[in-house]
């Protein structure tokens, strides 16, 4: 099996835009801002979040992020989200990473992958120490997070908040419980 994390570009395929439909809205506080109905509306939300990464057209209380989608042998399997800073409202809810995968993958390890290569690439931007939120009900996540280092801070009205060291990859994922 091969997987590579691609960063989002502006000439993305028909197989994206396939997954962000199957994930639909999101769920267990993850928002899916590449939900769309139609191509065009899907392109306009990647030239947004392309712009995002580079701060460029930044709405007033957004920091940047970098998405980057997850391939498994060729095929889109899950995507991320990599924020360069926290705002207050982050601190609380979002942390610096935010992940998904799409149902018909889920449960394969394919999310304690992604959240590795994503803590990764935020020891790049210069995160020592990322952190992550989710749901308290979501044990899946629960767990991904804290296979990956992931020590639990707090739990602020059913938001768990963990700490994450960033750069380190534990070796593989796949066959492990995923989300």
């Amino acid at each position: 099996m091969t997987e590579e994390l691609r960063e989002l570009n502006l000439e993305e395929g028909s197989d994206i835009f396939e997954m962000t439909r199957e994930i639909g809205l999101g769920a267990n506080g993850f928002v899916n801002s590449f939900y769309s109905e139609t191509r065009d509306e899907f392109h306009n939300l990647l030239v947004k979040n392309y712009n995002m990464a580079r701060a460029k057209q930044l709405p007033e209380g957004l920091v940047p992020q970098t998405v980057y989608w997850l391939y498994a042998d060729g095929r889109p399997v899950g995507y991320g989200k990599m924020r360069h800073a926290l705002n207050g409202q982050l601190k609380k809810r979002g942390g610096h990473i935010g992940y998904v995968i799409r149902p018909s993958e889920r449960g394969k390890g394919y999310a304690k992958l992604l959240l590795q290569l994503l803590l990764r690439e935020a020891a790049g931007k210069g995160i020592r120490e990322a952190l992550l939120t989710c749901n308290e009900d979501n044990a899946p996540s629960r767990r991904v997070i804290e296979s990956c280092g992931g020590v639990l801070q707090d739990n602020i009205d059913g938001i768990c908040r963990y700490h994450v060291p960033a750069g380190q990859v534990l070796g593989s994922t796949l066959g492990s419980t995923g989300t």
